[in-house]
């Protein structure tokens, strides 16, 4: 499983815009459909809430990577 560092600049991120930011998906549609699916984890528990909000020491995984949000 690797790991990527992303750096954010305000108090929070949500959970699709972290995942379109990182790379992880390409488009909102596909964050959306993922979430949704139950294939996203974070803080090591399934997300279902693409809104989600993230904020510096929260992590999200998705087939194997690891967002750490500093």
């Amino acid at each position: 499983m690797s790991e990527q560092r992303v750096k954010i600049e305000t108090e929070f991120i949500k959970l699709q815009d972290l995942l379109k930011f990182a790379g992880a998906v390409e488009t909102g549609g596909e964050a959306k459909l993922l979430i949704q699916e139950g294939a996203v984890k974070v803080n090591g528990e399934v997300c279902a809430m693409r809104g989600k909000k993230l904020r510096p020491g929260d992590r999200a995984s998705l087939n194997g990577v690891t967002l750490v949000v500093e």
